[in-house]
């Protein structure tokens, strides 16, 4: 069982500031999942560049609504759920531990899925079979956790990084992407409605509630010691700004890289509305080397997800309703609507974007909270957000919010 009150955080170091980077590198992994693979992929495939723009403002978003987080976490000692938890009543933690665990479902669902499509691509193994696989596999991958400690966990995981990040980026050694089309994919516009239900999708992709609420957790559980002093308490925050800025900085290029692959390679090719259609089509144009090993990125991002996923509605679920249940349970339990949908011949890929949507509408729910602890001086004394950051998380906020009540109101009008 993950307990995250308890969790190993090993030897803590005691080196230069690089020594104390890796809570944002587990996090990342979130941007990086398999439902980014088909929101990012289907948005290049269908509009080229035209939605370049909403990668780059969701990831400046990302950056800062992590580093907000783990800050959170290193300052308070506590995971913006425990927060959370401490100042609802016991009617608005159950409600808000609802809608919290339907966003880790549909982030569940997506990685499992994700997963189940690059086993079936590098083997020919049934979804359903590969679901199972993928549950199986992430059980392991949080073993380490649990007996090695969170920097052995945090290793694993920076390697399965490093090997989404080439499966992902090979394809552009062969196909480089058009300058110009990624200098006009810059310019904020849309194209109908089908382009912003997209859009949601890819914001949904790239700010991912769940781990914002892990981010919190995670920090505190790798520098459980930060507030020994007010000096180590500084420089550990400055370990976490530089960690979130690396982190999401890869993960970033990751997904405008595979928006780019697939706009310079799959823009108008017919069949590639789904990740197995584009992988057949990154094979016939690039040859069947870079299609194994975008299959092998696939297949790292959904084992490494789905396992941060877990640890995530841990995180969620101790802190909203100071429960804990055995991680196999909530592994086995969080796998049936994967393994059900599989099993009854959903589109997988139709189901990845459709979970991307629902994690949009979950962004609110953490950002509205965490910008709120964050700039309060009570709780965050003299490490505070600053103007300038409240501002701009504020207008990350309300971005996000209007682009949620658009999709709603297309989506109700017929018109999405």
């Amino acid at each position: 069982m993950l307990d995250t009150a308890k969790v190993k955080t090993g030897r803590q170091p005691r080196g230069g500031l690089l020594l104390l980077l890796g809570p944002a590198f587990v996090a990342a992994i979130a941007y990086v999942d398999p439902g980014n693979v088909a929101a990012n992929l289907t948005s290049g495939a269908t509009y080229g560049y035209l939605l370049v723009w909403v990668l780059v403002a969701a990831n400046v978003m990302a950056m800062l609504v992590q580093y907000q987080s783990a800050k959170l976490g290193v300052v308070t000692g506590k995971s913006l759920p425990q927060h959370l938890g401490e100042r609802y009543s016991t009617t608005h933690r159950r409600l808000y531990w609802l809608q919290a665990e339907l966003v880790a479902m549909a982030t569940d669902l997506a990685e499992v899925v994700g997963g189940a499509i690059a086993l079936y691509l590098l083997f020919g193994i049934p979804l359903p079979l590969g679901g199972l696989i993928v549950g199986i596999a992430s059980m392991a991958l949080l073993s380490v956790q649990n007996r090695r400690g969170q920097r052995h966990f945090e290793s694993v995981i920076i390697f399965l990084l490093i090997i989404i990040t080439i499966g992902f980026l090979a394809g552009l050694v062969l196909s480089p992407p058009d300058p110009a089309g990624v200098a006009g994919g810059l310019i904020p516009r849309f194209d109908g409605a089908n382009s912003i239900l997209l859009a949601a999708g890819m914001l949904g992709a790239t700010v991912m509630p769940h781990a914002i609420y892990l981010h919190s957790q995670l920090a505190n559980d790798r520098h459980p010691d930060a507030r020994s002093t007010p000096e180590k308490l500084k420089r550990i925050i400055k370990a976490t700004r530089v960690d979130v800025v690396l982190a999401l900085i890869l993960a970033g290029a990751v997904n405008i890289g595979m928006l780019l692959l697939a706009a310079s390679t799959l823009n108008g090719v017919a069949g590639t509305d789904s990740i197995e259609g584009a992988h057949a089509a990154v094979v016939d144009s690039l040859g069947p080397v870079i299609g194994v090993v975008f299959a092998v990125g696939l297949l790292a991002s959904g084992l490494a997800s789905t396992s941060v996923g877990a640890y995530a509605g841990a995180t969620i679920m101790h802190g909203l309703l100071k429960v804990r249940i055995p991680l196999l349970t909530r592994r086995v339990i969080s796998l049936i609507p994967a393994i059900i949908l599989l099993s009854a011949g959903v589109d997988p890929t139709w189901a990845l974007i459709v979970s991307q949507i629902v994690l949009s509408f979950g962004i609110p729910f953490a950002l509205i909270p965490l910008l709120r602890l964050t700039a309060s001086k009570k709780i965050m004394g003299v490490h505070r957000d600053g103007v300038p950051l409240r501002v701009a998380a504020l207008i990350s906020v309300v971005l996000i919010v209007a682009l949620n009540a658009l999709l709603l109101w297309l989506t109700f009008t017929g018109q999405a």
